[in-house]
């Protein structure tokens, strides 16, 4: 597939994200933390997915359809908090599809191909899929990949900011207004020791949303960004968090031996 993007598209749409998200604003400090919350988080995997891309070897061209991507994948979470106030998709909409609504309904997209078009959509919509359509092109499913990577990555950095300092600056969106109370579920448990990316069905409480990001490790695509997982302890920074037992032991025990040896 010929990927031809120019710097000035991405200015543009860089602008457009800017001058969107600006019409997003509350005189309520909490509902503004969460919009700015997810302002900075696009940002942030933008820089990662394109640090990603250049450890990956694209080129420069590539590298402009990543950012793309990463900028527009979350683009869906501003108007389901306006409607919804939540970022919970199972109290709301799946963010993902109302984000392609958005991409569809503003036209930011008109000028591109018709193929770097529906590529950019495809993933966008592909984004937060529990996994990926097997059906897919090769194509499609490595920026789904590499987007769903980036975003792993800051949202490690945000929930492990969060837990070190949540006393001082709590955050309600972070933690999906779950309580925060002793142990985790059975099921929850399985799901990280059978490899599995736990249900959000299966959560009950804090420490069972801390254990399905951890298990998120088992749905990293590429290794730079196993090895940034490494570099920045996101990993054990929320084990230590949780409270010390032998069923955290086997599950990082399974982590260790599936993912850094």
């Amino acid at each position: 597939m010929r990927i031809s993007i120019s710097s000035e598209r991405v200015e543009e749409l860089k602008e457009w994200f800017g001058d969107y998200v600006h019409t997003f604003q509350y005189s309520d400090p909490e509902r503004q933390q969460s919009i700015d919350m997810k302002k900075w988080h696009t940002l942030r995997v933008c820089a990662e997915i394109s640090s990603l891309g250049t450890r990956l070897g694209l080129n420069e061209e590539e590298l402009r359809l990543a950012e793309i991507i990463a900028m527009l994948h979350d683009v869906g979470r501003f108007e389901q908090y306006a409607r919804y106030r939540t970022f919970v998709d199972g109290r709301s909409e799946n963010h993902a599809e109302l984000g392609v609504a958005t991409i569809m309904g503003s036209g930011i997209l008109d000028l591109f191909d018709d193929a770097v078009r529906d590529l950019i959509v495809r993933s966008v919509r592909y984004h937060n899929r529990a996994s990926l359509p097997s059906d897919e092109s090769e194509t499609c499913l490595f920026y789904s990949r590499l987007v769903r990577d980036a975003d792993k990555l800051d949202i490690w950095k945000v929930v492990t900011d969060h837990y070190l300092r949540k006393d001082k600056d709590p955050n309600k969106a972070i933690e999906l207004d779950l309580p925060d109370t002793p142990g985790f579920s059975e099921e929850v448990y399985h799901d990280v020791m059978n490899k599995r990316i736990v249900n959000m069905a299966h959560i009950k409480n804090l420490n069972d949303f801390k254990l399905l990001q951890i298990g998120w490790v088992f749905d990293v695509n590429f290794q730079p960004t196993l090895d940034r997982v490494r570099e920045c302890r996101y990993l054990e920074m929320i084990r230590e968090t949780l409270p010390p037992s032998e069923r955290i032991n086997r599950i990082f025990g399974v982590i260790d031996r599936s993912c850094f040896r």
